[in-house]
C-alpha cells in the first residue's frame, strides 16, 4: 500500500513534466524559427541594397531643400533618367548610392551642395526571395505573364531540402511600412488538394522554409 501511495504522486509528477517539457521545446523552436526569419529578412534587404538600377525601375527622388525638384522618375530602357536642370543622367547598372552621387554631381552646377536621395518605388525587374531549407536559396524574378505562387517559387529554388519543414513555410510581406507573416501549410496544397492556399506572391515577398528540427 505504501508503495502504491508513493507511486501515484510520482506518476502524477511525470505526467506534469511531459507537457511542460514539450511546451519548453515548442517555445525554443518558435524562438529559433523567429530568429531564422529575421535573418532571412536581413539577407533580402542586403540583396536589395546591392541592387543595380535597370530599365523600368520607378525612382522617387528628393533633393534636400529643393522641393521643386522632388519627383518620381522611371528609368528608360537605355538606363538613363531625365531630370530638371541637368537633362539625361545615366543610372543603369548603378546602386542607389552611386546613382545619388551621379545625380548630385550633375546638379552641383546649378544647386549648391545638393543632397540627393533615391528610393526605388517600383522595381522594373520584380523579384521575390526564397530562403531557408530550399536547395538553391536566393532571388527569383517574377514573371509578367503568369502569377508565381509559393510552391512555384520553391520549385524554382530547386525544391525543399531533406531537413525542411514545408508545413511551417512562411511568407513575409511588407505592407504600409510594416511586415505581415503568412504561414503556408504545404501538405494542405499537395496532399489535400487545397490549391487556393498556394499563395500568389507579390514583388519583394520573402518565402522562408524552416528546418524540421525546429
Amino acid at each position: 500500500m505504501k508503495r502504491l501511495a508513493l507511486a501515484l504522486p510520482l506518476a502524477a509528477l511525470c505526467a506534469c513534466a511531459g507537457p511542460r517539457r514539450a511546451s519548453s521545446q515548442d517555445a525554443r523552436r518558435v524562438q529559433a524559427e523567429d530568429l531564422a526569419v529575421a535573418t532571412a529578412v536581413q539577407q533580402a534587404q542586403v540583396r536589395k541594397n546591392d541592387y543595380r538600377l535597370s530599365g523600368a525601375d520607378l525612382l522617387e527622388i528628393t533633393v534636400f531643400g529643393e522641393k521643386d525638384l522632388d519627383r518620381k522618375v522611371r528609368v528608360s530602357q537605355d538606363g538613363s533618367i531625365t531630370f530638371p536642370l541637368v537633362g539625361a543622367v545615366r543610372v543603369g547598372g548603378l546602386t542607389t548610392a552611386d546613382a545619388e552621387a551621379a545625380l548630385a554631381k550633375s546638379l552641383s552646377v546649378y544647386v549648391r551642395d545638393p543632397q540627393v536621395s533615391i528610393f526605388i518605388k517600383e522595381y522594373g525587374n520584380k523579384k521575390v526571395f526564397v530562403f531557408g531549407q530550399v536547395t538553391k536559396p536566393g532571388a527569383i524574378e517574377l514573371p509578367e505573364e503568369t502569377p508565381l505562387t509559393v510552391l512555384g517559387a520553391v520549385s524554382q529554388a530547386q525544391g525543399f531540402t531533406p531537413i525542411a519543414a514545408p508545413d511551417r513555410t512562411r511568407v513575409i510581406r511588407m505592407e504600409g511600412g510594416k511586415s505581415r507573416t503568412f504561414v503556408i501549410v504545404v501538405s494542405d496544397i499537395t496532399q489535400r488538394g487545397q490549391k487556393d492556399k498556394d499563395m500568389v506572391l507579390k514583388p519583394n515577398d520573402i518565402v522562408f522554409v524552416p528546418e524540421s528540427m525546429f
